[in-house]
């Protein structure tokens, strides 16, 4: 028996959470458990309060101290508590429960939930804001599997209790929002900030899954958690599965590459295993606790006016097929996005990059926002343990090289480059393929939408098949067929 809601009028401004958990209770079919830990019970006193929980809670518990959280979850691994595994523990065991105590024989309709958070609020100190994990495994018809929605946050409100009023709204709305809004991922996405404000909580991560979202993809839920400024960075694995940024880049050697692989080519990979090499072999990089990621900004995705999510699954697609990890942020500006990573490490970092965008970074203008200009940019960047590695440019039409050596920068930046040069900054990549310089992903991405023949060449082992097989970046085959006069 597929979900109805019985008696609810359409409203086109944003139910207040007492509506939302009033809504739930007052459904006769939903029906489930509540386990929270570390910031108190507040998204189940948001049900308490509305009225009617009596026909939507079965159960709602917190296991506070950790010997009883072991013995009913289980020992983690790592013998941490706020972790997306022992989220997904919770809410598993909660779900068995709830089929082992009640019948369906006594309730055929009835479709079950579990909801569960496990969260650390803002420290004494108040030196550490905080951070959680929180999910819910539902049904939508009694006769179908479970779905789930499993999200991290962190928190940004320098007062716990504020912390925890937060967190019980969030709640509130991803319950009612995996119930009602679920037929629409993307708007569901967005009400997740209902009744709340983007300076109190971020979401910086969120997995779909279940017989209801297999055709979500994930990684364009990533994409619009950015696009939606909930969060300024998110990240994906080979597999296309979400991941936390925190978790993923937590005192790691991190080298980033910058580019809007439309498509990836052979330079790109070449500058990445070359720049790769280069990282592994300075003295302070633990190849073991290394992270190469594959960057794209939000301003390179709406280069021609607005997002296009079918030319990101594109890139996404080959990127992930060569076995890559992906991050898109909204960092313009490369200080910002070593200022991100430096939130999560202190260990060497680095950037490869092309001639044409270290030459961008030295232009003042994208500074004028900085009170301090370029020179609080710089010092944001390079106090780091940073280095950046340097593909050549390849004049076309003289064939003359540009490297470290001899690229221009404004007259008025010339000294401030010398010495970030001399100091051991810049490096150049040197054992590069001199036989790919003139390989330009604008130039392979005309081709592939004209119909021009060769660009296969220009691209890694494997990635010209991919765009054939999944028609990908406007592919067509019709348009390489030759028709003899």
């Amino acid at each position: 028996m597929a979900l109805k809601i019985k008696g609810d009028k359409e409203i086109s401004h944003v139910p207040s959470i007492k509506r939302k958990a009033l809504q739930i209770n007052l459904n006769e079919n939903i029906y489930g458990t509540f386990a929270e830990i570390g910031a108190g019970q507040e998204t189940v006193r948001n049900f308490f309060r509305a009225g009617g929980a009596s026909g939507t809670i079965a159960k709602t518990m917190s296991a506070y101290d950790k010997d009883f959280s072991d013995a009913i979850y289980g020992v983690e691994d790592d013998k941490r508590y706020v972790t997306e595994n022992r989220l997904k523990k919770m809410l598993s065991h909660e779900i068995e429960l709830v089929e082992e105590r009640l019948s369906r024989d006594k309730h055929p309709n009835k479709i079950f939930f579990a909801y569960a958070n496990t969260v650390t609020t803002i420290d004494f100190a108040k030196k550490f804001k905080g951070h959680g994990w929180l999910g819910i495994r539902f049904q939508l018809d009694p006769l179908e599997d479970y779905n789930e929605i499993i999200m991290h946050v962190r928190f940004k409100e320098n007062d716990a209790k504020l912390q925890q009023e937060t967190l019980g709204t969030l709640g509130v709305n991803l319950i009612y929002g995996a119930f009602y809004l679920n037929d629409n991922p993307k708007e569901l996405l967005k009400s997740f900030y209902d009744n709340l404000h983007k300076d109190q909580i971020e979401i910086d991560m969120i997995n779909f899954s279940g017989p209801r979202f297999t055709y979500v993809d994930n990684r364009l839920m990533s994409l619009q958690l950015v696009k939606n400024g909930m969060t300024n960075a998110v990240m994906f694995g080979p597999d296309g599965n979400n991941l936390l940024p925190a978790q993923q880049l937590y005192k790691a050697n991190i080298l980033a590459l910058r580019g809007s692989f439309r498509p990836v080519t052979k330079v790109n990979m070449d500058m990445f295993e070359k720049a790769r090499d280069m990282f592994l072999q300075e003295k302070r990089v633990d190849k073991d606790k290394t992270k190469v990621i594959f960057e794209i900004t939000l301003t390179n995705l709406r280069a021609e006016g607005k997002i296009n999510e079918r030319d990101f699954l594109d890139r996404a697609e080959l990127l992930c097929s060569l076995g890559q990890y992906v991050m898109i942020t909204n960092f313009q500006e490369y200080y910002k996005l070593v200022e991100y990573f430096s939130e999560f490490t202190k260990a060497r970092m680095a950037l490869a990059m092309g001639v044409y965008n270290l030459v961008q970074i030295f232009d003042e203008k994208y500074y004028r926002n900085l009170s301090g200009g370029i020179l609080e940019a710089f010092g944001k960047l390079f106090f780091k343990d940073l280095k950046i590695y340097l593909y050549p440019l390849q004049n076309q039409e003289t064939g003359e090289l540009s490297t470290s050596e001899n690229l221009k920068v404004h007259p008025r930046m010339k000294e401030l480059y010398k010495y970030f040069k001399y100091n051991g900054k810049v490096l150049d990549i040197e054992n590069y393929n001199p036989e790919i310089l003139n390989v330009f992903s604008r130039n392979v991405l005309r081709m592939i939408s004209e119909g021009e023949e060769g660009w296969e060449e220009m691209l890694p082992e494997g990635v010209a098949e991919i765009i054939k097989a999944e028609k990908l970046f406007g592919y067509s085959k019709r348009k390489f067929i030759k028709i003899d006069k």
